[in-house]
């Protein structure tokens, strides 16, 4: 079992900044695709940046690319999304999800691919 646990999130003012983090537990992290997805209000959960397990291998949300960046850090277990110049447009709950992969490269794009989830961390941008 992996628990994910969010944190960072808040209330920016659009072209701000935050960087979420998201730790997990278990000695496996390092065999873990991990993605963000968010949801905003009255919308479907949408994906947003994956990273595949070394950190070689990322990618974006046409929504957010050049804007947000996915990292890892195995000694850690962590993954982070830095989130710059916010839009009001990027305000939901940010979910972290974990995916037991088979290929280090993999970048799961769909939560079905997804294993584990964290409960969410609120990112709110005022115009």
């Amino acid at each position: 079992q992996v628990q994910l646990v969010e944190s960072g999130g808040g209330l920016v003012q659009a072209g701000g900044s935050l960087r979420l983090s998201c730790t997990t537990s278990g000695r496996t992290f390092r065999l873990y695709a991990m993605g963000w997805f968010r949801q905003a209000p009255g919308k479907e959960r949408e994906f947003v940046a994956a990273i595949g397990w070394s950190g070689d291998a990322t990618y974006n949300a046409d929504s957010v690319k050049g804007r947000f960046t996915i990292s890892r850090d195995n000694a850690k277990n962590t993954v982070y999304l830095q989130m710059n110049s916010l839009k009001p447009e990027d305000t939901g709950v940010y979910y972290c999800a974990a995916c037991a992969a088979a290929r280090p490269i993999l970048v799961p794009t769909t939560i079905s691919q997804y294993d584990y989830w964290g409960q969410g961390t609120q990112v709110t941008v005022s115009s």
